[in-house]
Formats: structure tokens, sequence, C-alpha cells
């Protein structure tokens, strides 16, 4: 390989490393099948009600969960693939306004954040996805317990460990794995089923919207 920067020696077990991840993530989404199959359809099934109904779809975490809630919402909002052309579907990524976020934080504290703008934003039949490799980040965890007092759905995406999101959440979708890294790439995997599926789910008046 040749470029304007040398490339740098990497370690001696950098292929081994890598194929070892590859086959670690593979092995993740084998498990998710067997444990998690259930739990993503009903998922699915909630959002799509919610969506038939009139409410919209909250989506929340931090860090690359942020990311990740921020990337489910573009699918329902833009399209999730051309081959299926559709409306936008009503979702919302709260980690996206720097201007409420840093408001909200300096004016409440940062455990708050997403609780603030579900109690403005969300209403009885809406539904919370709350995003966290942990399960037990204060702020998804206040929005959570916000979300269950108002009938809002809860939908958690999270990893093997118990965690503090289990009991507060309508569905639990639990990565059956323990590495960052492998419920991160489950977690963005589970929103594009979900996506799918919901979007094959409803009935779009194609004439009104030209689709």
């Amino acid at each position: 390989m040749q470029g304007p920067v040398t490339p740098a020696t990497l370690i001696s077990n950098a292929t081994e490393r890598l194929r070892a991840h590859v086959c670690g993530s593979i092995e993740t989404k084998q498990k998710l099948i067997e444990t998690c199959e259930a739990a993503i359809l009903d998922a699915a099934a909630v959002v799509t009600a919610s969506f038939q109904a009139g409410g919209k779809a909250m989506l929340c975490g931090n860090g690359g969960s942020a990311a990740d809630a921020q990337h489910i919402a573009a699918e329902f909002v833009s399209v999730l693939n051309q081959s299926f052309l559709r409306p936008g579907l009503p979702a919302i990524a709260l980690t996206t306004d720097t201007s409420i976020l840093t408001a909200s934080a300096n004016d409440f504290g940062y455990e708050g954040i997403f609780e603030r703008q579900v109690q403005a934003l969300g209403r009885p039949g809406d539904v919370l996805i709350g995003i966290s490799t942990s399960g037990n980040s204060s702020n998804v965890v206040r929005a959570f317990e916000y979300a269950r007092q108002h009938r809002i759905a809860t939908i958690a995406l999270t990893g093997a460990a118990d965690c503090k999101l289990l009991p507060l959440a309508d569905i639990s979708i639990r990565v059956p794995a323990h590495t960052t890294q492998f419920i991160q790439e489950s977690h963005i995997m589970i929103g594009h089923i979900i996506c799918d599926l919901v979007e094959r789910s409803l009935s779009f008046d194609r004439v009104n919207t030209g689709l």
C-alpha cells in the first residue's frame, strides 16, 4: 500500500484480533436469534401500533448508543432502503439538540436531559426506546421512570447483565453478550430489523404521498 502516509507496523497478532472480533460478533448475533427473537418481534409490534394510532417513537442513549438512537430515528424518518419507498415515520432522537441538552444539563443536571424531553414531547401512546450497553445509564433510567408513569411504552436495548432498566421496560431486548462492541453492533442491527418490520406492517396511502 502506497500513499502520502507510510503505514505503521501493527501489533504482531493483528490478524488474529481482527478475526476474533468478527467471529465474536457473529456468535453474538447467532445467539440473539435464540434469546431475543420474541422480544424483537414484540418491540416491532408495539412501535407499529403506536404509529397506527398517531403516536411517535422517541429514542435516547449515551455515546455510541446516542449515535445508534440518531441512526435508527433517521431510518424511520427518511427511509431504510430505496427498494421500499414510503412516507416518513414519526421518530425523534433525544440526543441531537445541543441547546436543549446543555440547557437542561446546566439547569437541572445531566441525569434529567432525556426525562425533560419526554415530559415536553411525549404523549400517552408514544414509545420510548432506550439504548444502553450497561442498562444503568441514569439519564435513560429517569426517562423510563417518567414514561412508565405517563402511559408511554418503553423498550430497552441492553446487554446480557442485569440492570436498572429491566424492571422499567415493557419490552427488554438483552443482547447475549458482555462485550461493549458486540452489544453495540447488535443494537444497530436490531434497530434495522425493527424499522423493516414496522414499515412493512403499516399501510400507506401511496396516492396522496406520490410514492
